[in-house]
């Protein structure tokens, strides 16, 4: 994953931002979805001035190096029951650089290698989940995992990879409470 730090580390801001590369860098608010409250501060200061703000807050966030040659482009990867069932290719709009569907940003199928499908679904084994959306980076130095999403989203997967991930979920929460109720 890109390098990650919290803010409610003990570490002083500068050292936080130090940490992770410096600006342009990403500050994530814990809570957020759909890439709301996702920010970009391209410069030390503006990075510093939004990090001891949310701090003095109390809002708990996360800075992450900022992977300049995604170009707003990130996969993501559909994993139900330990296998990659779907995955698409967002870009962000002209002018970000959140590729969320729900931020105006376009999708496309995508063909994923061996190593994106492997992190996929170690990452949603790790998290304890059959179910998972599970969103990847490509960088310089390899695909790296920005988040997994433990209710992820139909919007667009379902119409792009022409399948039907809903059904698949479905399937695989009755194969499983099978197994619990011995049904």
């Amino acid at each position: 994953m890109p390098i990650t730090s919290f803010a409610n580390s003990p570490l002083e801001t500068k050292e936080l931002i130090k940490m992770v590369g410096g600006a342009p860098l990403v500050i994530k608010l814990l809570e957020g979805t759909q890439g709301k409250g996702v920010m970009l501060a391209e410069n030390n200061k503006i990075a510093e001035n939004l990090i001891n703000a949310f701090k003095s807050a109390k809002v708990n966030i996360l800075i992450q190096e900022f992977i300049k040659e995604a170009e707003g482009r990130d996969i993501r990867c559909f994993v139900i029951d330990g296998k990659v069932v779907g995955a698409i290719e967002r870009e962000a709009p002209k002018g970000d650089f959140r590729a969320n569907l729900h931020l105006g940003g376009k999708a496309k199928k995508v063909k994923v290698t061996l190593e994106e499908k492997k992190m996929a679904i170690k990452a949603a084994h790790i998290m304890g989940l059959k179910i998972a959306g599970v969103d990847i980076i490509r960088s310089k130095s390899g695909p790296k995992i920005l988040e997994v999403n433990s209710s992820p989203g139909l919007e667009g997967i379902e119409t792009i990879t022409k399948k039907d991930i809903a059904l698949l979920m479905i399937e695989c929460i009755e194969k499983h409470c099978r197994k619990i109720y011995k049904i």
